[in-house]
């Protein structure tokens, strides 16, 4: 049985949040921080990497803004169980001073990166170039802000259609039909 991890950013994801909103539509779990206003990539990628080592079966990603940024580290070390990663609207890793941090090598799994041309967290062009870095597929979002509720991103039956295609291809890739 797979598992859904879903991994919010900074501030957590409130209930109108698309995450919020996309969690039991998933049947998921929520990777939860200790302190949701401090961005600490250490502390927050081991949350991520223990949240993935104590899931059962291949683990899937839903991750949001600095939650991208975790999951992209934690998977240095639990890449092997993860089937794949939907990153949505990435934070730039500058504004937080953690670009050296930051993984700049393909991820051992499919991900998508669904990023926003008017994003203040990330310049499309930033976004476009960690994606093709990771050896992820790029999503260009439109002009869709930071993906947030701030932007008007509650239900998001889009992002839902992105992970499952992602599962799809990625079963498709493996070989299997099972997701």
């Amino acid at each position: 049985m797979d598992s859904v991890l879903v991994v919010p950013g900074l501030n957590g994801s409130g209930p109108e949040h698309w995450q919020s909103w996309i969690e039991p539509l998933l049947g998921a779990t929520r990777v939860e921080q200790a302190d949701w206003s401090q961005p600490d990539i250490d502390l927050w990628s081991a949350r991520v990497a223990d949240a993935v080592r104590q899931a059962p079966g291949r683990v899937w990603l839903v991750a949001h803004s600095f939650g991208c940024l975790a999951s992209a580290v934690a998977a240095q070390s639990v890449g092997e169980r993860i089937a794949g990663a939907l990153f949505v609207a990435p934070a730039s890793p500058d504004k937080f001073g953690i670009t050296a941090r930051i993984p700049a090598v393909p991820f051992p799994f499919p991900a998508v990166v669904a990023a926003s041309r008017n994003d203040p967290w990330m310049k499309f062009l930033a976004a476009a170039s960690w994606a093709e870095r990771w050896g992820a597929q790029l999503v260009d979002l439109g002009n869709a802000g930071h993906v947030n509720t701030e932007s008007g991103h509650g239900a998001w039956p889009e992002g839902l259609e992105l992970f499952r295609r992602l599962q799809q291809s990625a079963s498709l890739i493996a070989g299997t039909m099972q997701a």
